[in-house]
Parts: C-alpha cells; structure tokens; sequence
C-alpha cells in the first residue's frame, strides 16, 4: 500500500503551485504591456507613411508583409513582396524583412522567419524592440554613443538615462520596467531637459504613480509632440 505523502509536502507543492502561477501572471502582464506599446509605435510609423494599422501584433505580420511595410518607412524605400499568400511566400517575405535588418546592422538573436511566421510571441516582441532600438535610439543618439565609446543600444540609453536623472532624489534607474513604475522617472527625465516644462516640486507634491505617469505623459505629448506609447495603468505595478 501506497503511503500517503506527508501534509507539509501537500503544502509545499501548492505553495510552488500559487507561486508558479504568480509568476507566470506577472509575465503575461508585461508580455501585454510590451504588445499593447510596441503596437501603438507600429501604427504611429504607419500613420506616417498613410498605412493602415495593424490589429493585432502577434497575427498580423506573420506573412511578413506588414513587417516589409514597416522596413519601407524606415528604410525609405520600397520593398518587394511575395505575390502569394502560402507558408512559403510568408517566409520568403519576413526572411527578406530579416535580411534587410541584418545590412542594416539591427542586432537579432535567435530569430528565423519560421519564428515569426508561426506567431511566436517572445521572438515577434523581441524583433519589434530591435527594430526600435536601431531606428528610435541609435539613430537619434549618435553623439551619446560616441562620447560613451559604448555600441549596446540599451546600455547607451540607460547610461543617458542614469545621467540624465542623477540629479533627482527617489529617482535610480536600473532597468526599463520596474524603475520606471512609480513615475518619477519619466517625469525626472522630461524636467533635466525642459525644465520650464513644470515646476518638479509639483511632482514631489502628486500623491500616486498613476497621477505622476499620467503628468508625465500629457507634457511629453503637449509639449514635445511624443506619441503616447503607455497607459498609466499598464505601466503601473
């Protein structure tokens, strides 16, 4: 006869159980996070351009298509597509769109056509923000990157960000999701290069991240034009 397992076992795997959905919960919010902004900085290309938007992030470039239009506005010239609309033609068009990136110098790691053909979520979000990091980041921050000597485009924002905002209490930037969740952050980094913008006393003063964030977000869009890319409460923990 088989003996039972002990109470305290019971109770540890339903504790690894709870834990393990925690976690997995946490990821599925931050996955949502990153479609939701990577998809808002898609169609603000493609509103540019006088495209139509895309619906849905992790269906609509699989045939490789959509992501060649997007490749055309930053590249600034037009792209070849495949005629047809089979797997083949699908991975004819995104190994092109990989191609492209690959001349163009847009790190990839571990992402083939296949990847994107078949909706890999990970993969697609992680092509996305290379392609952002390239023509949003490195394009605009040349000179930063020349006088940090430094080539990761990541390293070099936050190098720029932590410089920025050294300045500012509370604020210690380490990464690009939970340093960026109370609000001071953003609010500290539009203040160190328009501080005309508002007073930062009025920041100190905002009792909650969603009302700091939001302050944040309606200047950038007011008062430089910045596409509002994030929701307080998606950027909020």
């Amino acid at each position: 006869m088989t003996e039972a397992g002990r109470p305290e076992d019971r109770c540890d795997e339903a504790v690894e159980d709870e834990f393990g959905e925690i976690i997995k919960c946490r990821s599925d919010e931050r996955e949502d996070v990153q479609k939701k902004t990577f998809s808002k900085w898609i169609n603000s290309q493609f509103s540019k351009a006088g495209k139509p938007p895309i619906q849905d992030l992790f269906t609509d470039l699989c045939d490789g298509r959509r992501l060649l239009e997007l490749l055309e506005g930053l590249a600034g010239h037009g792209l070849v597509k495949e005629k047809g609309f089979t797997r083949v033609h699908s991975l004819n068009n995104v190994n092109r769109a990989l191609q492209i990136l690959q001349k163009n110098n847009v790190e990839l790691v571990n992402i083939g056509g296949a990847d994107i053909v078949d909706g890999n979520h990970k993969l697609i979000l992680g092509l996305i923000w290379s392609i952002i990091l390239h023509w949003q980041v490195k394009n605009v921050m040349k000179d930063v990157m020349a006088g940090l000597q430094q080539t990761n485009s990541e390293k070099i924002l936050l190098s720029w960000v932590r410089q920025s905002t050294k300045d500012y209490p509370h604020v210690d930037v380490v990464n690009f999701s939970s340093s960026w969740a109370d609000g001071l952050a953003f609010n500290a980094l539009l203040h160190s290069h328009r501080p005309e913008l508002f007073d930062w006393s009025v920041v100190e003063k905002m009792s909650s991240a969603i009302e700091r964030l939001e302050h944040a977000f309606s200047k950038a869009e007011q008062a430089l034009a910045i596409d509002r890319l994030l929701d307080p409460e998606g950027k909020n923990p």
